[in-house]
Protein backbone atom coordinates (compact mmCIF):
# COMPACT_ATOMS: atom_id res chain seq x y z
CA UNK A 1 0.00 0.00 0.00
CA UNK A 2 1.24 3.68 -0.82
CA UNK A 3 1.29 6.04 1.52
CA UNK A 4 1.12 9.61 0.39
CA UNK A 5 0.50 12.73 2.05
CA UNK A 6 1.41 16.13 1.96
CA UNK A 7 1.54 16.71 6.26
CA UNK A 8 2.83 13.24 6.87
CA UNK A 9 5.45 10.59 6.35
CA UNK A 10 4.76 7.30 6.86
CA UNK A 11 6.70 4.00 7.72
CA UNK A 12 5.52 0.72 7.93
CA UNK A 13 7.16 -2.09 9.92
CA UNK A 14 7.60 -6.18 9.15
CA UNK A 15 7.21 -6.23 13.00
CA UNK A 16 3.22 -5.05 11.99
CA UNK A 17 3.82 -1.18 13.61
CA UNK A 18 3.67 1.91 11.79
CA UNK A 19 5.31 5.48 12.47
CA UNK A 20 3.27 8.39 11.12
CA UNK A 21 5.84 11.37 11.69
CA UNK A 22 3.94 15.10 11.45
CA UNK A 23 6.07 16.65 8.49
CA UNK A 24 5.83 20.25 8.60
CA UNK A 25 9.05 21.18 9.81
CA UNK A 26 9.52 24.49 8.43
CA UNK A 27 6.57 25.62 11.12
CA UNK A 28 8.05 23.09 13.98
CA UNK A 29 5.27 20.51 12.77
CA UNK A 30 2.25 23.08 13.78
CA UNK A 31 -1.10 21.30 13.26
CA UNK A 32 -3.73 22.51 10.86
CA UNK A 33 -6.39 21.38 8.31
CA UNK A 34 -4.73 19.82 6.23
CA UNK A 35 -2.54 17.64 8.82
CA UNK A 36 -5.91 16.61 10.53
CA UNK A 37 -7.66 15.61 7.05
CA UNK A 38 -4.42 13.82 6.18
CA UNK A 39 -4.22 12.05 9.50
CA UNK A 40 -7.63 11.22 9.37
CA UNK A 41 -7.37 9.75 6.31
CA UNK A 42 -4.60 7.69 7.42
CA UNK A 43 -6.32 6.53 9.98
CA UNK A 44 -9.11 5.35 8.25
CA UNK A 45 -6.64 2.95 5.45
CA UNK A 46 -5.09 1.55 8.61
CA UNK A 47 -7.80 1.03 11.18
CA UNK A 48 -8.58 -2.20 9.67
CA UNK A 49 -5.20 -3.21 8.04
CA UNK A 50 -3.94 -6.30 9.70
CA UNK A 51 -0.47 -5.45 9.05
CA UNK A 52 -0.49 -2.60 11.23
CA UNK A 53 -1.22 -3.55 14.80
CA UNK A 54 0.11 -0.44 16.47
CA UNK A 55 1.15 3.49 15.53
CA UNK A 56 3.72 5.88 16.53
CA UNK A 57 3.57 9.23 16.20
CA UNK A 58 6.48 11.55 15.96
CA UNK A 59 7.67 15.22 14.85
CA UNK A 60 9.80 15.78 11.53
CA UNK A 61 13.17 17.65 12.59
CA UNK A 62 14.81 17.74 16.12
CA UNK A 63 13.31 20.57 17.84
CA UNK A 64 9.22 19.24 18.02
CA UNK A 65 6.51 17.08 18.06
CA UNK A 66 4.34 19.74 17.07
CA UNK A 67 4.61 23.49 18.88
CA UNK A 68 0.95 24.06 18.86
CA UNK A 69 -1.97 24.31 16.12
CA UNK A 70 -1.28 26.83 13.29
CA UNK A 71 -2.13 30.38 14.54
CA UNK A 72 -1.84 32.05 10.85
CA UNK A 73 -4.50 29.25 9.43
CA UNK A 74 -6.74 30.74 12.61
CA UNK A 75 -6.08 34.43 13.69
CA UNK A 76 -8.47 35.58 11.16
CA UNK A 77 -11.33 32.96 11.76
CA UNK A 78 -14.45 34.32 12.86
CA UNK A 79 -16.94 33.02 15.51
CA UNK A 80 -19.40 31.53 13.21
CA UNK A 81 -16.94 30.43 10.52
CA UNK A 82 -15.17 28.28 13.59
CA UNK A 83 -18.08 26.96 14.80
CA UNK A 84 -19.92 26.00 11.59
CA UNK A 85 -16.60 24.67 10.45
CA UNK A 86 -16.22 22.61 14.16
CA UNK A 87 -12.31 23.56 13.96
CA UNK A 88 -9.85 20.83 15.68
CA UNK A 89 -13.60 18.38 15.83
CA UNK A 90 -11.93 15.84 13.02
CA UNK A 91 -8.46 15.38 14.67
CA UNK A 92 -9.63 15.16 18.32
CA UNK A 93 -12.86 12.80 17.13
CA UNK A 94 -11.20 10.44 14.54
CA UNK A 95 -8.01 9.80 17.36
CA UNK A 96 -10.77 9.04 19.86
CA UNK A 97 -12.53 6.21 17.94
CA UNK A 98 -8.82 4.57 16.52
CA UNK A 99 -9.22 1.01 17.74
CA UNK A 100 -5.44 0.51 17.52
CA UNK A 101 -3.00 1.98 20.35
CA UNK A 102 -1.25 4.82 19.30
CA UNK A 103 2.27 5.91 21.19
CA UNK A 104 2.96 9.24 20.92
CA UNK A 105 7.23 9.68 20.69
CA UNK A 106 7.71 13.48 21.58
CA UNK A 107 11.09 14.55 20.54
CA UNK A 108 11.02 18.40 21.52
CA UNK A 109 8.26 20.75 22.06
CA UNK A 110 4.86 19.74 22.22
CA UNK A 111 2.52 22.85 23.24
CA UNK A 112 -0.88 23.65 22.78
CA UNK A 113 -2.25 21.38 20.29
CA UNK A 114 0.91 19.57 19.99
CA UNK A 115 0.46 18.24 23.97
CA UNK A 116 -3.48 18.08 23.32
CA UNK A 117 -2.24 15.38 20.29
CA UNK A 118 0.17 13.68 22.13
CA UNK A 119 -2.47 13.73 25.11
CA UNK A 120 -5.01 11.93 22.29
CA UNK A 121 -2.26 9.11 21.65
CA UNK A 122 -2.64 6.15 24.72
CA UNK A 123 -0.13 7.25 26.01
CA UNK A 124 3.50 9.37 25.63
CA UNK A 125 7.16 8.24 25.43
CA UNK A 126 9.45 11.34 25.47
CA UNK A 127 12.44 12.49 24.72
CA UNK A 128 14.93 14.26 27.52
CA UNK A 129 14.67 17.23 25.64
CA UNK A 130 10.81 17.14 25.23
CA UNK A 131 8.77 20.44 26.39
CA UNK A 132 5.03 20.50 27.12
CA UNK A 133 2.69 22.94 27.81
CA UNK A 134 -1.04 24.56 27.01
CA UNK A 135 -0.10 28.17 26.22
CA UNK A 136 -2.92 29.51 24.74
CA UNK A 137 -3.74 32.20 27.45
CA UNK A 138 -0.81 33.93 25.86
CA UNK A 139 -3.26 34.38 22.87
CA UNK A 140 -6.00 35.66 24.55
CA UNK A 141 -7.84 31.79 23.95
CA UNK A 142 -7.87 28.70 25.47
CA UNK A 143 -7.15 25.01 24.84
CA UNK A 144 -9.08 23.82 22.10
CA UNK A 145 -8.44 20.30 21.49
CA UNK A 146 -9.47 18.60 24.79
CA UNK A 147 -6.30 20.32 26.74
CA UNK A 148 -7.98 21.40 29.64
CA UNK A 149 -9.55 18.10 30.53
CA UNK A 150 -6.97 15.39 29.38
CA UNK A 151 -4.35 17.53 31.04
CA UNK A 152 -6.53 17.82 34.49
CA UNK A 153 -7.31 13.95 34.44
CA UNK A 154 -3.81 13.10 33.43
CA UNK A 155 -1.68 15.34 36.28
CA UNK A 156 -4.64 16.81 38.92
CA UNK A 157 -5.86 20.01 38.75
CA UNK A 158 -3.02 21.71 40.60
CA UNK A 159 -0.76 21.42 38.02
CA UNK A 160 -3.26 21.57 34.94
CA UNK A 161 -4.51 24.69 36.41
CA UNK A 162 -0.88 26.58 36.59
CA UNK A 163 0.33 25.33 33.18
CA UNK A 164 -3.14 26.70 31.51
CA UNK A 165 -3.60 30.22 33.64
CA UNK A 166 0.43 30.99 33.44
CA UNK A 167 1.83 28.82 30.26
CA UNK A 168 4.80 27.32 31.82
CA UNK A 169 6.13 24.78 30.62
CA UNK A 170 6.70 21.16 31.63
CA UNK A 171 10.01 19.61 31.28
CA UNK A 172 10.12 15.42 30.56
CA UNK A 173 11.46 14.71 34.06
CA UNK A 174 8.60 16.47 35.83
CA UNK A 175 5.85 15.27 32.97
CA UNK A 176 7.20 11.81 34.03
CA UNK A 177 6.68 12.38 37.52
CA UNK A 178 3.38 14.22 37.01
CA UNK A 179 1.82 11.07 35.24
CA UNK A 180 1.73 12.87 32.19
CA UNK A 181 4.39 10.89 30.09
CA UNK A 182 4.90 6.75 30.61
CA UNK A 183 8.60 6.74 30.46
CA UNK A 184 11.63 9.57 29.43
CA UNK A 185 14.46 8.28 27.10
CA UNK A 186 17.62 9.76 26.04
CA UNK A 187 16.93 12.05 23.06
CA UNK A 188 18.89 10.04 20.67
CA UNK A 189 16.93 6.84 21.39
CA UNK A 190 13.78 8.03 21.54
CA UNK A 191 12.45 6.68 18.18
CA UNK A 192 14.29 3.46 18.79
CA UNK A 193 12.86 3.05 22.29
CA UNK A 194 9.47 4.08 20.67
CA UNK A 195 9.85 1.22 17.84
CA UNK A 196 10.86 -1.72 20.41
CA UNK A 197 7.29 -0.73 22.41
CA UNK A 198 5.34 -0.63 19.40
CA UNK A 199 6.89 -3.97 18.07
CA UNK A 200 6.47 -5.55 21.82
CA UNK A 201 2.85 -4.90 21.73
CA UNK A 202 2.12 -5.85 17.55
CA UNK A 203 3.51 -9.19 19.32
CA UNK A 204 0.41 -9.40 20.87
CA UNK A 205 -2.91 -10.45 20.36
CA UNK A 206 -4.53 -7.79 18.86
CA UNK A 207 -7.89 -8.86 20.19
CA UNK A 208 -6.79 -8.41 22.61
CA UNK A 209 -5.31 -5.41 22.74
CA UNK A 210 -7.83 -3.79 21.16
CA UNK A 211 -9.80 -5.48 24.51
CA UNK A 212 -7.38 -4.10 27.15
CA UNK A 213 -7.22 -0.61 25.71
CA UNK A 214 -11.17 -0.03 26.04
CA UNK A 215 -10.46 -1.23 29.29
CA UNK A 216 -8.01 1.15 30.49
CA UNK A 217 -9.87 4.22 28.78
CA UNK A 218 -13.61 3.36 30.19
CA UNK A 219 -11.94 3.61 33.83
CA UNK A 220 -11.66 7.41 32.91
CA UNK A 221 -15.52 7.45 31.99
CA UNK A 222 -16.88 5.12 34.42
CA UNK A 223 -17.83 4.48 38.13
CA UNK A 224 -15.39 1.62 39.64
CA UNK A 225 -18.21 -0.76 39.76
CA UNK A 226 -19.41 0.42 35.82
CA UNK A 227 -15.82 -0.24 35.19
CA UNK A 228 -14.62 -3.42 36.64
CA UNK A 229 -18.08 -5.08 35.11
CA UNK A 230 -17.48 -3.54 31.61
CA UNK A 231 -13.71 -5.17 32.29
CA UNK A 232 -14.91 -8.33 33.63
CA UNK A 233 -17.72 -8.92 30.53
CA UNK A 234 -14.64 -8.34 28.32
CA UNK A 235 -12.55 -10.81 29.75
CA UNK A 236 -14.97 -13.30 29.44
CA UNK A 237 -15.80 -12.50 25.60
CA UNK A 238 -12.02 -13.23 24.93
CA UNK A 239 -12.48 -16.61 26.12
CA UNK A 240 -13.96 -16.90 22.07
CA UNK A 241 -11.39 -16.37 20.30
CA UNK A 242 -8.81 -18.64 19.11
CA UNK A 243 -5.88 -16.01 20.24
CA UNK A 244 -6.98 -16.99 23.92
CA UNK A 245 -6.51 -20.98 23.37
CA UNK A 246 -2.88 -20.23 21.93
CA UNK A 247 -1.85 -17.64 24.49
CA UNK A 248 -2.55 -20.48 26.97
CA UNK A 249 -1.69 -23.24 25.52
CA UNK A 250 1.54 -21.65 24.36
CA UNK A 251 2.05 -21.36 28.00
CA UNK A 252 1.72 -24.54 29.27
CA UNK A 253 3.60 -25.53 26.96
CA UNK A 254 6.98 -22.94 27.52
CA UNK A 255 6.78 -21.76 23.98
CA UNK A 256 5.83 -18.27 22.44
CA UNK A 257 2.47 -18.20 21.65
CA UNK A 258 1.21 -17.89 17.47
CA UNK A 259 -0.94 -14.83 17.53
CA UNK A 260 -3.21 -14.88 14.46
CA UNK A 261 -6.31 -12.37 15.53
CA UNK A 262 -8.68 -14.75 15.30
Amino acid sequence: MTDVYSTLLIERHADGYALATLNRPEALNALNSALFRDLAAFLDAVEHDDGVRCLILTGAGDKAFAAGADIKEMQDQTYAQIYKANFFALGHDRITRFRKPVIAAVNGFALGGGCELAMLCDFIVASDKAKFGQPEINLGVAPGIGGSQRLTRLVGKAKAMDMVLTARMMDATEAERAGLVSRVFPHETLLDEARAIAAKIASQSPLAVMANKEMVNAALETTLTQGVQFERRLFHSLFAFEDQKEGMAAFVEKRKPKFTGR
